[in-house]
């Protein structure tokens, strides 16, 4: 189904469920001719870019670091700027608990930065690619896509059970629960919980809960809530508290968290529903 045009995109979501649930995927094309220019914050998962067509399309990190094509992104620390023209890819989030073996490498060995799946899968990145845009539709690329990347998660290396445990926890409370109780509920010590973790999903999980934390709040926000009520809910410290983790994981203000663009674009093209309303209601006076 496609929906829009919403600052400036086009998306369009799957007409049902995929499979598996840790393997999400939506498409992205530019309305129109204008260039687009949009700050993506940071989400808890690892994020994969499949660019279709010829369209110039650039992803740009806080760090300075750039990469056209089809690109891997980590648990990135601040904003990602995605730009250009004609623009159309389909965007697959995976779970860190399937990240792994869908990437052939570990998420920490991406570090936070992005990488060119060229690099990543070698050949397979191309055929990939040549298969996608000869594929004339969105449900058939999608199915195309789910088909491979389900291939290579089945064909990778599995994540030990404490340590999706422990993810899934960590979703389930959205991002609440207390790192020593996780370790205790899957019988490990805290530090080996936080070197198995890190090292199998690409971050700590003190990082991956304020993550999630964080998810849930930014996507709160947008839908208009005051900002004192969403650190309410959200279960941070005040709204001060609240601010300084918007601040660190997106480098900008919850409020500019809550205005902008692409926030809009990603209720509608992971129909969000956990973490908020997929109605987006605006404030008043805007």
């Amino acid at each position: 189904m496609v929906h829009g045009p919403i600052a400036g995109w086009e998306v369009v979501r799957r007409a049902g469920p995929g499979r598996p649930p840790r393997i999400r995927m939506a498409g992205f094309r530019t309305a129109g001719t204008a260039p687009v220019d949009v700050r993506v914050v940071p989400h808890p998962a690892v994020s994969v870019a499949l660019a279709l067509g010829d369209g110039p399309r650039v992803v740009d990190t806080v760090s300075g670091r750039q990469r056209r094509g089809d690109v891997a992104l980590g648990f990135l620390h601040g904003a990602v700027r995605v730009r250009g023209t004609g623009i159309e890819c389909i965007q697959v989030r995976l779970s860190p608990v399937v990240a792994r073996a869908v990437l052939g490498v570990s998420p920490a060995e991406l570090g936070n930065d992005l990488a060119s799946l060229d690099d990543l899968w070698g050949r397979d990145a191309r055929r990939i690619r040549h298969r996608l845009n000869e594929t004339p539709s969105w449900e058939e690329r999608f199915s195309l896509a789910e088909e491979l990347l389900l291939a290579r998660a089945e064909g990778g290396r599995a994540l030990d059970p404490e340590v999706v445990r422990a993810w899934d926890l960590l979703v389930r409370t959205r991002g609440r629960a207390r790192i020593d109780a996780l370790a205790a509920d899957v019988g490990w010590s805290r530090k080996r919980l936080w070197t198995r973790f890190r090292a199998q999903t690409g971050i700590a999980p003190k990082r991956a809960a304020g993550l999630i934390r964080f998810d849930h709040a930014a996507h709160r926000l947008a839908t208009g809530r005051r900002a004192a009520a969403v650190a309410a809910e959200a279960g941070y410290a005040d709204q001060s508290h609240l601010h300084r983790d918007v601040v660190a994981f997106s480098g900008v203000t919850p409020s500019t968290v809550a205005d902008g663009a692409w926030m809009a674009v990603d209720d509608v093209a992971w129909a969000v529903t956990s973490a908020a309303p997929a109605a987006r209601t605006r404030r008043p006076g805007t």
